[in-house]
């Protein structure tokens, strides 16, 4: 029987999951699913031995990336599907995030030091075996060093926006990234749109404005989106035009409740949402490799 399931949000080692790119991939072959996107943050480097891996398990991998914007309201994320394999302009610009993620990441440090929770930035970097680390691998540190109990209580206490330690990130806006991986060939989609905390009506005020800039779809389906808030998904990207997304936002043990492939609370994504994206890129003249 023909694999029925995808996942098109998922993270390895290369940003802040915990498995590497060809074991997510072989995961998925073992799952039984018919393609698994990578979609690490402001990183490509995962993508290569996680298409490798693919070619070898007869595994269909989609290259991505997940990228931050500034909105009033919080960071809104984008995913980047099929990103080509040459993209330079999008790595320069991955280069400048990353290392600006570095000097937010240093700062956190520095005021944790100040808040009299000792932890110094090599400890961080122990966990983060790729090149873009974050806020999960100050959790993971600050867990080893006793100061917390769990990652939770990290993001709760000290790392979540109003956390004592909070830094915000320097981040394009929604139209410049957009325009970024669309400008390169990719399918771009908002990542999880209902777990922005924004006024009703303000995603039918920006819709439009991204679409402009080369949005073309969002994910309906995600393992923190309810079952009411997937059908908000479908009739907003009905009213504006939109193709429909989906994937469980895989970290591997940095969120043990969410599983590759089922998300958790039941979330399935069917390979008809896979179709339906390739049936816009080729009606755009888009390229699936």
């Amino acid at each position: 029987m023909q694999p029925q399931f995808v996942d098109l949000h998922t993270h390895t080692t290369a940003s802040d999951g915990t498995d590497a790119p060809a074991e997510l991939a072989r995961k998925a072959a073992r799952l039984g699913l018919a393609a698994v996107a990578i979609t690490d943050h402001d990183t490509l480097s995962g993508l290569d031995e996680a298409v490798q891996a693919g070619r070898e398990l007869n595994l269909e991998v989609i290259r991505g990336c997940e990228l931050g914007a500034a909105t009033p309201y919080g960071e809104m994320h984008l995913l980047g599907l099929w990103i080509p394999a040459r993209a330079p302009a999008l790595e320069a610009r991955l280069e400048a995030l990353r290392a600006q993620r570095t000097a937010r990441n240093r700062h956190i440090v520095e005021k944790l030091n100040r808040l009299g929770f000792p932890l110094s930035y090599d400890d961080v970097l122990r966990f983060a075996r790729g090149e873009s680390a974050g806020r999960p691998h100050i959790a993971a540190a600050l867990v080893e060093r006793g100061h917390v109990a769990s990652r939770e209580e990290a993001f709760a206490r000290f790392l979540g926006a109003g956390g004592a330690a909070y830094v915000p990130r320097e981040l394009p806006t929604p139209e410049e990234g957009v325009a970024l991986m669309a400008g390169l060939g990719a399918t771009v989609c908002v990542a999880h749109p209902m777990l922005l905390r924004c006024p009703a009506g303000w995603l039918d005020e920006i819709l439009p404005r991204l679409r402009a800039c080369g949005l073309d779809g969002l994910e309906a389906y995600h393992s923190e989106q309810s079952a009411a808030q997937e059908r908000l998904c479908v009739e907003l990207a009905r009213r504006h035009g939109l193709g429909l997304s989906g994937g469980s936002d895989y970290h591997g043990l940095a969120k043990p409740r969410v599983r590759l492939g089922r998300g958790h609370g039941g979330l399935r994504v069917t390979l008809n949402v896979l179709e339906g994206l390739k049936r816009r890129r080729a009606a755009a003249g888009l390229p699936l490799a």
